[in-house]
């Protein structure tokens, strides 16, 4: 192992605990605010930048992102991305004891196959292998465009189908997804600079959604599902469009069970929970988004 991937593994574990403690932060101070609405950006922007607590959370986010940035320049994205995948069982671990609570056992089975996961990706690196040729624009941008419409489309369609709390954490997370793979684009520098673009785009919708997603479900159920997708998305753009390699034989075999075990372990802990009363007795207004009159 390289000193470069002993680097970006030190950051990306650092990025994922931070970014997994301020998503705790973030969705307390976000489900105290006034109704959140897509349709009233400024003002919505307005009440989260005025309250102390959720930008203390921002801060941390935004922390977590320069560190993570800095693993991307380091390390491939595929691989950064499942160290990342583990912050999962901190934003678990985190949330069960603010609410002074006992992990259930499906939550502490995906804690554990996180971890294994990340054991097991540990010593897959000792292969060495992390070339990447970049992978071809055109797929690269298909790849963005086509998650893009599949967040709006479950914006839009999967409130009413599969929960407020839930779509919005899943749109969310394909919009954080987008821009995770940007980032990885952008630090290669040149002409793929102008990914920066959709870098934005990615991690300003996604957080809009996040927000709203808190208002209406508990954070491991809405950070989880996003995360989950947050993770499991750029892994698999890694491997198919920016052409990462894996390595060949056993070493191969055990990067590809560790990167399927810290995404199955993510799946098991983002159960949907139920959302708080106060919430739920809201008028219909907050469900969709819109402000009650």
């Amino acid at each position: 192992m390289s000193v470069g991937i002993a680097v970006a593994i030190v950051l990306a574990l650092a990025s994922t605990t931070l970014t997994s403690l301020a998503y705790l932060r973030e969705h307390d101070a976000a489900a105290q605010l006034p109704v959140l609405c897509m349709r009233r950006p400024l003002h919505s922007a307005r009440l989260l930048v005025e309250d102390r607590s959720w930008m203390l959370g921002f801060a941390m986010e935004s922390s977590g992102f320069l560190l993570y940035a800095a693993a991307l320049a380091l390390a491939s994205l595929a691989l950064v991305q499942s160290i990342a995948a583990g912050g999962i069982g901190v934003l678990a671990l985190a949330s069960a004891r603010l609410a002074k609570r006992r992990l259930s056992r499906r939550e502490r089975s995906g804690a554990l196959v996180s971890v294994l996961g990340l054991v097991a990706l540990a010593a897959s690196l000792a292969g060495g292998h992390n070339e990447s040729s970049g992978g071809s624009v055109g797929p690269i941008l298909l790849w963005l465009g086509v998650t893009a419409a599949v967040a709006v489309l479950v914006f839009l369609l999967g409130r009413r189908l599969i929960g407020v709390a839930v779509a919005d954490a899943v749109a969310g997370g394909l919009f954080f997804s987008i821009g995770d793979i940007s980032t990885k684009l952008t630090t290669q520098g040149g002409l793929r600079f102008a990914f920066v673009v959709t870098l934005v785009i990615g991690y300003t919708l996604g957080t809009a959604l996040l927000q709203l997603g808190y208002q209406a479900g508990g954070a491991l159920t809405v950070a989880g599902l996003a995360t989950l997708l947050t993770n499991a998305l750029p892994i698999a753009a890694g491997t198919i469009v920016l052409d990462e390699g894996v390595p060949p034989g056993v070493l191969g075999g055990i990067r590809v069970l560790a990167f399927a075990a810290v995404t199955i372990g993510a799946v098991l802990l983002a159960h949907p929970e139920k959302p708080s009363a106060a919430r739920s007795a809201q008028a219909p207004g907050a469900v969709d988004g819109t402000p009650s009159s």
